[in-house]
């Protein structure tokens, strides 16, 4: 849901009236009426909802707390590491490893501690990914490496966008001017 609208996708064809017939009646005033949709389709497994926000150039808030951030090139073992040294769960809602953007990072005792970048979409929008290690966690490291890949994406002409769950990651968008617009859920159903 985004401003009061939906903008649904499938993977095939074939998906397209079933969740057409499905979502009549299934979409609420705030988002997806899933109780309501599963009814309706065999849902097998469901992601999010998570909020979406956006932020442009006049609204971004930079943010210049004490910690060096630095770029590595897109591949660096050095962010692998930082994947690795995290659950997987918190690997995956990162985003991460599917940048294809630079990856600004903060170092402590010589590892990555934090990292961000982002995915180009539709060459307009770029998906934010961030990811801190968790005994670093709460101490501004995520909003310094995002507002680095903010900046950069904003740099390119594009729109920053920030997917999240987590209440601690939307503070972080909150943090760098970023406006919660709306909101994404994705389903796997039964064909």
């Amino acid at each position: 849901m985004l401003d009061g609208g939906a903008l649904v996708t499938v993977p095939d064809a074939g998906l397209v009236e079933p969740l057409r017939r499905a979502l009549r009646g299934g979409l609420g005033r705030d988002g997806v009426d899933l109780p309501r949709l599963s009814e309706r389709l065999e849902v097998r497994e469901v992601l999010g909802p998570a909020t979406l926000a956006y932020v442009d150039a006049d609204a971004f808030v930079p943010c210049h707390v004490g910690a060096d951030v630095e770029p590595l090139t897109l591949g660096d073992p050095e962010v692998g590491g930082l994947l690795a040294a995290v659950s997987e769960q918190d690997a995956d809602e990162s985003g991460l490893a599917e940048v294809g953007s630079a990856v600004w990072v903060v170092r402590a005792g010589g590892e990555v501690v934090a990292a961000a970048g982002y995915r180009t979409w539709l060459d307009t929008a770029a998906h934010l990914s961030v990811l801190t290690a968790e005994g670093f966690r709460g101490r501004g490291l995520a909003r310094a490496v995002a507002s680095a890949a903010v900046a950069d994406a904003l740099g390119a002409g594009l729109l920053p966008q920030w997917r999240a769950r987590p209440e601690a990651s939307r503070r972080v968008a909150r943090a760098l001017g970023f406006r919660e617009l709306g909101s994404q859920v994705s389903l796997r159903v039964e064909r």
